[in-house]
């Protein structure tokens, strides 16, 4: 992986950013956020993130993003060196991967520990990791839980480790759910394949009862399965197996038998059935490991209940060649399956149905368990069933490491019972050539196809130098053999990494690290922040879609999967800006909005110099103060208002004031032609400007002098000037559903004369509302702005996940906290009794009585409760197991022996 980077020129090795799409947008800046609540420097706690969406739950993002182990090791980088911690956290998670699945393979079978450790960073390092994983680093976890889960089911078979495995699938549940639910039934697969077809040891309950017929050591006392065919075949190592063996020889007809009458064939097996029976045992671990971790799963589960809806997305089966492409080395492609796992362990796992060295059953077996699960990727009842029955919204292929886990396991068994024959060889080669062939056109491959043969000529040269090793015995031929394979998976995985650096730039916004950019933007709101008398506002000219975590401060934006609905619609109704689907929602630089979120402070900052799009160049960072009411503030009594249609009458009800002049009336033209279309709500369209000769829209209307002009069109894209005016021309995108809105933004001042002209350049078209301009009194917001400090909080505290403000006697009406009204509030009005939260226009509120002198809020994740209890009685199940099996222990041991007894060989 570091010497792709290094190759692609990629950070931390380059000049090129790694941060693409989420990881620079969300991830990191998520794990800026743990930084700072593990060195107490956040603003809130696990509960309560006070710095993003004016306060959001946190609980279900740190379930969903940051519960990994390894995700704590962020906390001993430096906070400005946050993207190469993610990196090192990053490579970490991948060599965990490799070194458990080579665990596993060395217990599903003996074999050789450096082809055990060659083929665990075969699937460490698949084509999944290196396209889509290294950028979603949550995703890793999937991939170590895999092996992990597949060893706890093999120790629950035997009836072994029934505590540990229990805590192990807890540990993997709460590292990333979403991946070890698809890791979850890629293990079950696994684990029943090895019941039907290799009969790994199992529990003392489905041994045979009578000992004479079974001599030597049971099954359970080796760690590894029998090296015997499990359905009876004789097997000898690198030798035939296909034909069944020979009838035993009756017993002579006279003189004592010691046990039972021979029958033609191994009668004692068990039988399918019963072997099934034994899943009781991996299934157990599985509940009480589930339920062990259901305290987060379900605050998480509950979260995403009270997230703003995605997008419904339909799934269509990729082109088969575009899918077989993926398993050749140096392809890419964002929305296909990266199946990829070098040449040398894709040609081991297609040499397997020719290798006559392994048993017929486990050759047809695993192959066939292969195929049908290629086969479910692109059927849409089973593409379902692997994603939780949600087609995702990006990559539908994210189940693909389980895939690349079969391939790597179907390798192995090929190989650990000798070096497979030339016969094998050549079969895995004639299919890999027929799959090369077929996906020879695609244009998912960059030299894919001589890189492949590059691996294909590897294994042959390999083979040559292990033949001569034993034929000569000259061990040092066999040492080369080994160096010349591993060196080959190196490099084709090097230029893999290295292909997907490249195109993944080409193809996906992203984001510069960490710099001097958001290093002043960083000290500029720690010099301004004043919480929790104001909030800080990183501002709009964002970094990324997570800046208040990343920069600091107490800011509207915020990017996440659990983006609360509440606050989503919010602040759409008063004129906010979203990208990502609604999902991802902006800061509005407006002073009415700052006034009723208690916006203090305001950084105004130059347009992010990395996006490609900003033709600009970066000025200073500027600090914008104006004076704000405390975040508890006091509505009079009467009816709760509610939102329509425009988003300037919708802060002034919010506010609780007239504030804004909308003109009723104003005249839209396009090249002088005002006869334009209209859509179904009445907007006027604008066409798109294709060249710069074509003609631009020109709004024209009247408003008081003096006032500030401001421009509301959330489905309009391009530019907007003020003639006259005294700012620079407003970017809009409002691309919809994606973008789902454009946020109001200022234009200027009315000149003397009171006529606003607007001029629109329409980069991609879109509409303009009724209603588009509203014309700000800046007077009469700061009478609102006085009139609501004067009946607000005078002293607020806010703790963690709490928050209480002391209010003047004698207020009635409502008090209206200055946070979206997401689930999980209750709150009380003086000494009264804590209730779930009212809702004003989106935000928190409390009836006030006329005694009330105070009002607080605490906050409990929604589903904690419901987890802790299903978390309590899996720990009293865990417990009771451990207490059983202990006390089986020692009755089985049975009473101490009186007689002294001889020295055991010690074997230290």
């Amino acid at each position: 992986m570091c010497l792709g980077d290094v190759i692609a020129r990629s950070f931390p090795f380059g000049w090129r950013t790694r941060s693409v799409n989420d990881l620079g947008n969300q991830f990191i800046p998520y794990h800026a956020h743990l930084w700072d609540v593990l060195h107490g420097k956040a603003d809130g706690n696990l509960f309560v993130n006070w710095q993003s969406g004016y306060g959001s739950s946190f609980l279900p993002d740190y379930g969903t993003y940051l519960t990994s182990p390894f995700a704590l090791l962020v906390g001993v980088f430096p906070r400005d060196q946050i993207d190469l911690a993610v990196y090192v956290i990053s490579l970490l998670k991948i060599a965990t991967a490799g070194a458990a699945m080579a665990w596993l393979l060395r217990t599903v079978r003996t074999g050789p520990w450096w082809v055990a450790g060659a083929l665990g960073a075969s699937y460490a390092l698949c084509g999944w990791t290196l396209a889509g994983a290294v950028y979603n680093p949550m995703w890793l976890d999937g991939l170590i839980a895999l092996p992990l889960l597949c060893l706890v089911g093999e120790w629950t078979l035997a009836g072994r480790r029934m505590v540990a495995g229990p805590l192990l699938v807890a540990l993997v549940w709460v590292a990333n759910f979403y991946t070890a639910y698809m890791a979850t039934i890629g293990a079950a697969l696994i684990l029943i394949a090895r019941l039907l077809f290799d009969r790994p040891p199992l529990a003392a309950d489905v041994r045979p009862q009578s000992a004479a017929a079974h001599p030597g050591p049971a099954p359970t006392d080796s760690p590894h399965p029998a090296h015997a065919a499990a359905d009876g075949e004789a097997v000898v190592e690198g030798g035939a197996a296909d034909e069944p063996p020979a009838t035993p020889a009756p017993p002579p007809a006279s003189g004592p038998t010691t046990g039972p009458t021979a029958s033609p064939g191994p009668t004692h097996q068990p039988q399918v059935a019963k072997l099934l029976l034994q899943l009781w045992r991996p299934l157990l671990a599985l509940l009480i490991g589930v339920g062990l971790a259901a305290p987060l799963v379900s605050v998480v589960y509950a979260g995403t209940g009270e997230a703003y809806p995605g997008s419904d997305t339909e799934f269509e089966p990729e082109l088969w060649m575009d899918v077989l492409a993926r398993l050749l080395p140096g392809s890419y492609g964002f929305n296909s399956p990266a199946l990829y796992v070098d040449t040398v362990a894709l040609l081991l796992a297609l040499s397997l149905p020719f290798n006559t060295a392994v048993p017929r059953r486990v050759r047809l077996g695993w192959s066939g368990l292969t195929v049908a699960v290629l086969l479910s990727f692109q059927w849409k009842p089973t593409h379902l069933a692997w994603h939780a029955f949600t087609t995702p919204n990006g990559s539908q292929f994210r189940q693909t490491f389980v895939l690349c886990a079969l391939l790597v396991v179907s390798a192995w068994l090929s190989v650990s019972r000798g070096r497979p024959g030339w016969r094998a060889l050549a079969g895995g080669g004639a299919v890999l050539a027929a799959l090369s062939f077929t996906a020879r056109n695609s244009a998912l491959l960059h030299w894919s196809l001589p890189i492949t043969l590059a691996g294909v000529v590897a294994v042959a040269v390999a083979y040559l130098l292990f033949s001569a090793a034993e034929t000569y015995r000259r061990p040092l031929l066999g040492v080369l053999a080994a160096l010349v394979l591993i060196g080959m998976q190196v490099g084709q995985s090097t230029a893999t990494m290295a292909v997907s650096d490249r195109k993944r730039l080409a193809h996906m916004d992203d984001y510069a690290p960490w710099g001097d950019r958001q290093r002043e933007q960083r000290a500029a709101i720690e010099e301004a922040d004043g919480w929790p008398a104001y909030r800080t506002e990183p501002g709009r000219n964002q970094t990324t879609g997570n800046d208040p975590m990343l920069l600091g401060g107490q800011g509207v934006a915020y990017y996440s999967s659990l983006t609360a609905d509440v606050l989503s619609r919010t602040m759409t109704a008063l004129g906010g800006g979203s990208t990502s689907r609604g999902r991802s929602v902006q800061s509005l630089d407006n002073p009415v909005t700052d006034v009723i979120f208690s916006v203090g402070a305001r950084l105004r900052s130059p347009l992010d110099p990395h996006q490609r799009w900003n033709p600009r160049h970066p000025g200073p960072v500027r600090t914008v103060r104006q004076p704000v009411p405390p975040l508890v503030t006091v509505r009079p009594p009467g009816a709760t208002p509610q939102y329509g249609k425009s988003a300037f009458r919708n802060q002034e009800l919010l506010l609780g004031a007239r504030v804004y002049t909308v003109p009723s009336r104003f005249t839209l033209s396009v090249g002088g032609n005002t006869d334009l279309s209209r859509t179904r709500d009445g907007s006027y369209r604008l066409p798109a400007r294709h060249r710069a000769a074509d003609p631009t829209g020109e709004l024209t209307t009247t408003c008081p002098a003096g006032s500030s002009v401001y421009l509301w069109a959330p489905r309009y894209w391009g530019t907007a000037t003020l003639r006259g005016g005294n700012l620079e021309p407003a970017d809009f995108r409002g691309d919809y559903p994606v973008n789902r809105t454009a946020a109001i933004q200022s234009l200027g001042r009315v000149p003397a004369n009171g006529k606003v002209q607007i001029e629109l350049a329409a980069a991609r078209g879109g509409s303009v509302p009724l209603g588009a301009v509203g014309c700000l009194d800046r007077a009469k917001l700061r009478t609102a702005a006085e009139r609501l400090t004067s009946t607000g909080g005078t002293e607020i505290r806010v703790d963690g996940d709490s928050i209480r403000a002391t209010l003047p006697r004698g207020n009635r009406g409502t008090a209206v906290f200055a946070m979206p009204r997401i689930e999980g509030w209750q709150c009380a009005a003086g000494n009264g009794p804590r209730r779930p939260a009212d809702s004003y226009l989106g935000l928190v509120a409390v009836p006030l009585s006329a005694d009330a002198t105070s009002v607080s809020c605490s906050f409990t994740p929604p589903g904690l409760n419901r987890g802790l209890a299903v978390g309590a009685g899996s720990l009293l199940a865990l417990v009771s197991l451990g207490a059983w099996r202990g006390w089986r222990s020692r009755r089985a041991a049975g009473p101490t022996p009186s007689h002294p007894q001889a020295p055991r060989a010690s074997h230290d």
